[in-house]
């Protein structure tokens, strides 16, 4: 769904590196486990696909550029604390999605001076595979990883963006109780944008 997997500018409120914290989440569906290798082939079985990427990209993924992304975000869980996480299907143990908490830019390129990034808001993602579509998944998902944002990385806020188009993002932003906000600039692009902060975070989610 929204978020591109591509920031190694990731690191908790206040610009203090969370150093070497590999951390799996759980919800009750799925276990949630920072990109690894092991994870390419599901990855790519999703990023692949036209209508996963319509409103990210715009275009399939390769598979050199999955292996690339992987790298890159193993790199930010390991200097930086969070980043994207791979969805493991806990009864049939394939990929059905990943998420984030990164931090969000306006640019479409990556900075060189990373430590630019630290003042901006912490984003939070997801995409799913089509298999797994429909299911709730999404916003099981998303609550556990805005748990993890508001309680264990402190953050006073989190935005998610999408395409104007996007309706299905939307909606889970909707249910995780983000407030639409408008169309910004984001990673170049003019995107629908949703804000909540931690004082609006009940912490509840009907299935965390």
């Amino acid at each position: 769904m929204n978020g591109p997997v591509e920031s190694d500018a990731c690191r908790n409120q206040g610009g203090t590196a969370q150093r070497n914290a590999l951390t799996t989440l759980h919800t009750r569906r799925l276990r949630l486990e920072p990109f690894a290798d092991r994870h390419l082939e599901g990855l790519h079985e999703m990023n692949r696909k036209p209508e996963v990427m319509q409103f990210i990209t715009g275009r399939p993924e390769t598979r050199e550029q999955t292996a690339a992304a992987i790298a890159r975000v193993q790199r930010c869980w390991a200097a930086l604390g969070t980043s994207w996480w791979a969805f493991i299907c806990t009864t049939s143990g394939r990929v059905a999605g990943a998420g984030c908490i990164q931090y969000a830019r306006r640019d479409a390129v990556m900075p060189d001076d990373l430590e630019s990034l630290l003042g901006n808001p912490l984003e939070i993602g997801w995409r799913l595979h089509p298999d797994f579509w429909h299911l709730g998944l999404a916003s099981e998902a998303a609550a556990r990883m805005a748990a993890f944002a508001f309680e264990t990385l402190a953050a006073p806020e989190l935005i998610a963006v999408r395409h104007p188009d996007n309706v299905a993002s939307a909606r889970v932003m909707d249910r995780l109780g983000m407030r639409y906000r408008g169309l910004e600039s984001w990673y170049g692009e003019t995107l629908a944008t949703h804000v909540l902060s931690r004082n609006d975070w009940t912490g509840s989610s009907p299935s965390a």
